[in-house]
């Protein structure tokens, strides 16, 4: 969603733990997994057991295949924060309980049809719910995890452009600044010590 802007670290937090009913589990690990690994939420919902669990115990590294992927050109792997590797290993409890599942099964499986991952739109619409249940303002949506991500990684890269560019799977470094275009804080605090 163009113009979502990034979440701050109380909003996250404030947004993790906010999921409830039947699906929070589910629901908090793609929130988790969208804001620790940059991945779109096209990229998330694509996900299979079999990329996530190995062994059965979840996967040091998660790796989204080339057709999932924006422009697909090529994939990318991304290494999986421990609150994200708890977060799915919360979801896979749960889903082995409901038994049939497989490798092939769709990690976040919809209620409708055999084998398919529920919709962005249908997680746009937990998302909102989440944000406006915890009065959150400005432009959310989906792309706010990834977003919360470049954030995150930006500042933890002391601003490197480039290798948060990297992280971002961005081939052009124009893209990623317009992902940090959303740091007008900056720019108004600079004007403020004038």
């Amino acid at each position: 969603m163009k113009g979502c802007r990034p979440l701050n670290l109380d909003e996250e937090e404030l947004i993790t733990k906010s999921f409830a009913g039947t699906y929070a589990t589910r629901d908090r690990a793609i929130f988790v997994l969208g804001t620790k690994s940059g991945f779109r939420i096209s990229e998330l919902l694509s996900l299979k057991i079999g990329d996530v669990v190995q062994n059965a115990r979840p996967v040091d590294r998660v790796y989204v295949r080339r057709r999932n992927m924006k422009k697909k050109i090529e994939g990318r792997s991304v290494i999986l924060h421990p609150e994200a590797k708890q977060a799915l290993a919360k979801w896979l409890v749960q889903l082995r309980r409901q038994g049939d599942i497989s490798d092939d099964t769709y990690l976040f499986r919809s209620r409708k049809g055999l084998n398919r991952p529920i919709s962005r739109v249908q997680y746009y619409k937990v998302l909102r719910e989440a944000f406006d249940a915890n009065e959150l303002t400005g432009k959310l949506g989906t792309h706010t995890m990834r977003k919360t991500f470049a954030n995150k990684v930006y500042d933890g890269l002391d601003r490197d452009l480039v290798k948060t560019a990297q992280a971002l799977g961005h081939k052009n470094i124009n893209s990623t600044v317009q992902y940090l275009s959303f740091r007008q804080e900056d720019i108004d605090e600079a004007i403020l010590q004038l």
